[in-house]
């Protein structure tokens, strides 16, 4: 047996293990512990606790998408760049389909504005267990189509958008960019950080890492019961491993925490999709664990990854 498998907490860097030693320490009731209203209140009080302060930028602007059904989704305009059109990442949070919002990704967004020197639009889709599943997949769809339809009038290219998004946002994402395939529509990049693209909770990581790396078993079971009934769980729109075909899709970057539950399906992603010839910029970082881009004040790879995905984007915009 290796070593890996006998203590995979020795794999954590040294921030990122005082970090969850100093959590711990706090004694804070489990998420599943708690109602949703206050895991979502919890969560955002915790997140600029943890993330870098906000960087100012030239433009910060709210806006309103339309959503599912026509229903109205609001959303978040970021831009630090000059001139127009600018190329567009429309972005969704992670928080287990559950918590999260535009403001709790508000520093990740402004750096992804300001290091690719493009727009981005964080889509608040609604949440569950007020909406459950497929609702957050159409209200993003939706969201995307939007942009596409209103960009310039938002002084945006049409032709240079992509799609991005950390855990269920990524799963969203990954999902966005499959629709987008099927009605012949290109867009520049899918942007996935440690996407949820698996049915069941039961790869070798997830077992590995479930408990003692901030995003344990029971927290993912209990999220995903807000979100899905246990029998759809097969649909591809929520694990897009599962899709009848990966080919044609839009370049992506995916990045990935090594000491995450959701790592292994993160690479079996990126194995499907290099297996239908779609190019794939893998990245995994050492010693973090799943959320840890929205960690800036304490994981210096928070940082290294915002400048990898802002450069696939610079990239894929040509720009």
């Amino acid at each position: 047996m290796s070593a890996h498998s006998l203590n995979p907490a020795q794999h954590l860097s040294a921030e990122m293990r005082h970090l969850i030693e100093r959590i711990q320490r706090a004694g804070h009731p489990p998420m599943q512990a708690m109602t949703v209203e206050q895991a979502r209140a919890f969560y955002e009080a915790g997140a600029p606790l943890l993330d870098l302060p906000p960087p100012k930028i030239v433009r910060c602007e709210d806006l309103i998408l339309e959503g599912a059904s026509g229903l109205e989704v609001k959303a978040r305009l970021y831009a630090d760049a000059v001139g127009t059109p600018l190329p567009v990442l429309v972005y969704f949070h992670g928080g287990g389909f559950t918590i999260g919002s535009p403001a709790t990704h508000d520093v990740l967004c402004r750096h992804l504005s300001r290091l690719a020197q493009c727009a981005v639009i964080s889509v608040d889709y609604r949440r569950a267990p007020e909406h459950r599943f497929p609702t957050a997949v159409d209200d993003a769809w939706s969201a995307l189509c939007t942009v596409r339809k209103r960009a310039q009038r938002w002084g945006l290219d049409a032709h240079r958008i992509a799609v991005g998004g950390d855990s269920a946002g990524g799963t969203l994402a990954a999902v966005c960019a499959h629709l987008a395939r099927d009605v012949h529509w290109p867009l520049a990049l899918q942007l996935l950080f440690y996407p949820g693209t698996t049915s069941h909770q039961d790869t070798a990581s997830h077992r590995r890492f479930g408990h003692g790396f901030m995003l344990d078993s029971e927290t993912i079971a209990w999220f995903f019961d807000q979100y899905i009934a246990p029998e759809m769980r097969q649909d591809w729109r929520f694990a897009p491993l599962n899709a009848p075909d990966h080919g044609g899709l839009a370049p992506a970057w995916i990045g990935l925490a090594e000491c995450d539950p959701l790592v292994d399906e993160g690479v079996a992603y990126a194995d499907a999709l290099r297996m239908a010839a779609v190019a794939v910029d893998l990245e995994i970082y050492r010693g973090v664990v799943h959320g840890f881009v929205n960690m800036g004040r304490y994981v210096p790879q928070a940082m290294t990854a915002h400048q990898d995905a802002a450069r696939a984007l610079r990239k894929a915009f040509g720009s």
